[in-house]
């Protein structure tokens, strides 16, 4: 029979036995035929959980012919057959061991020692070897060491990637095989535009397994690429590119934007590790994305009971981390609630920290778990795993005992010691703007007049550092900084660069927020100067102006 009217009706069928009588009733198969049937057959009869029919498969006479004739004939076989029988009965399960898979093998593995294969047998043999016997197949080395000598630009997208697969696994020291990464990147950027979602996704995967930071023109055009193919990412393609996104520090306003389209009608058919990474994604490029946090908001009310730990954490740190309330905050946290009731035990100690503290940053005082945390087992457990109580654990479990002082004082629970207490928060994302403080400062020499009345990065007793602090006497005049006595009234200045903010918004970082919450409570005035308020003002007198209506507004 023709081979174009063979595979057109093989194509056609859709379970093992059709496929089997269809064989019978050939006089004669050649190579191509057989290994083309194989593959059918693992097509119809595999999926996700392995072999369908292994008895109705693996015992068929027609299937045992085809098996026979490829043990005996191995050495008569084209690279084609060869190759597309090995792939197809690695995907049928049939044992490594057993005397056709070895022959097959012995085969390919001697026409690869004498240079037989095309660029294309090359990846059809590393895919399959890969699925094989994984990243300990030494063999993928001469694979790779034989691809070397082909030409880069005439290989099609699917033999680029299933190169950079095989690097992936076998590149173990920085700068090995870098003169073909190098190429193969320079090839790779050129035809960007041609690549499927698949492809795309796979190809970012590797650049991040590589350590690939010196590729950054083709990281850029491969994430901007990935724009369009948002809806058609499986879920781990779509952790791949945010994955990627994160670890090459990129950030594209469209791809958010496609991602907001997505994410909300999509959430509940995503898989939860998909919406984890989504949330992670945001909360690391702080970006506060509305429809995103609503929907995996609703996400949670209804899923949290089937989630790990780890997914329950990263669903809701990045609500406290971005300072945001979701209108459905009260069924969530009280979801929250319930699923920490049930899964308390099961937390890594740390997790469940940046989880509480997350919580208090929005104003939702895990009070009923409290005791727990500052109890002496658990400080033991944190301290009992890398990297045990550092300097951001410390600052944490100081801040939740400030916040449960100043905010909830019918607490009654334990307390923390002062030994696992700070002398100042860590507040990395929330570092000072200096060239926006300078700005601010001179506007103040200018307002009043000398420099002793205002102090900056003031350290407070309270574990805050104020970032510029005035002084005012009963009467409402300014006292010298360094002065103590009579002392009516400290207004602080939060001079909040862009840093403290979300991206692309005004809404403030929780870390951020909760110090200003906290500087109230402790007494003094809280007066924000924000970036976007004085970044037009085009000299000291407007800075000072603005100053003067902000600081001191019944004299202005």
């Amino acid at each position: 029979m023709d081979e174009q009217l063979f595979f057109k009706k093989l194509n056609s069928l859709y379970t093992s036995e059709e496929i089997f009588d269809f064989l019978s009733s050939l006089e004669v198969m050649s190579d191509t035929i057989a290994s083309g049937a194989l593959q059918r057959i693992s097509e119809v009869e595999v999926d996700d959980n392995g072999l369908k029919n292994p008895e109705g498969v693996l015992e068929n006479k027609v299937f045992r012919a085809l098996c026979f004739q490829f043990e005996t004939e191995s050495s008569k076989l084209s690279n084609t057959g060869l190759l597309s029988a090995l792939q197809a009965l690695i995907k049928l399960r049939i044992d490594p061991q057993s005397t056709l898979m070895a022959n097959l093998l012995s085969e390919a593995e001697e026409r690869l020692g004498k240079g037989q294969f095309t660029v294309k047998n090359l990846c059809a043999l590393g895919e399959s070897l890969l699925e094989l016997e994984g990243p300990s197949c030494v063999t993928l080395e001469q694979i790779v060491n034989c691809l070397q000598e082909k030409d880069i630009e005439k290989w099609s997208p699917s033999e680029i990637v299933m190169v950079y697969k095989m690097l992936q696994v076998i590149v173990r020291e920085g700068e090995q095989y870098q003169d073909l990464l190098n190429r193969l990147n320079s090839v790779t950027l050129t035809i960007v535009s041609q690549l499927s979602p698949k492809f795309t996704s796979a190809i970012l995967n590797s650049l991040v397994v590589l350590h690939q930071t010196q590729a950054i023109p083709l990281v850029t055009a491969l994430c901007k690429h990935s724009v369009k193919h948002v809806p058609c990412f499986t879920g781990v393609e779509l952790v791949n590119i945010l994955e990627a996104f994160l670890y090459f520090g990129h950030r594209e306003q469209i791809f958010t934007e496609a991602l907001e389209t997505h994410v909300p009608k999509s959430i509940f058919t995503m898989h939860p590790e998909t919406v984890s990474k989504v949330m992670q994604y945001c909360c690391q490029k702080m970006i506060l994305s509305k429809p995103i946090f609503d929907a995996a908001a609703a996400d949670f009310i209804s899923n949290a009971d089937r989630f790990t730990t780890d997914q329950i954490a990263e669903y809701i740190i990045p609500f406290g981390t971005l300072n945001y309330l979701p209108p459905s905050a009260a069924s969530l946290f009280r979801k929250l609630e319930n699923v920490l009731h049930t899964h308390f035990n099961h937390f890594h100690p740390r997790t469940l920290l940046n989880l509480l503290h997350s919580c208090v940053l929005i104003q939702r005082y895990p009070v009923n778990f409290l005791p727990k945390i500052f109890s002496p087992y658990f400080l033991q457990r944190l301290q009992a795993q890398p990297p045990g109580l550092d300097s951001i654990v410390t600052s944490q479990l100081t801040q939740l005992f400030l916040t449960v002082t100043l905010e909830c004082p019918f607490y009654e629970g334990p307390k923390l010691l002062p030994k696992y207490k700070v002398k100042a928060f860590l507040t990395p994302r929330s570092s000072l703007d200096f060239y926006l403080l300078k700005r601010v400062k001179t506007g103040l020499l200018y307002l009043l007049k000398k420099r002793i009345y205002f102090a900056s990065e003031v350290s407070t007793p309270y574990f805050y550092a104020v970032d510029i602090e005035i002084k005012l006497d009963e009467e409402g005049f300014v006292l010298p900084a360094a002065q103590c006595e009579e002392v009516h009234r400290r207004i602080a200045l939060c001079v909040d660069g862009r840093n403290r903010f979300c991206i692309n918004s005004h809404n403030l970082l929780g870390e951020e927020a909760i110090k200003q919450r906290h500087l109230c409570l402790l007494g003094y005035e809280v007066v924000q100067i924000p970036f976007f308020e004085v970044e037009s003002l085009q000299n000291c007198r407007k800075m000072a102006e603005y100053l003067h209506k902000k600081i001191f507004p019944h004299t202005y």
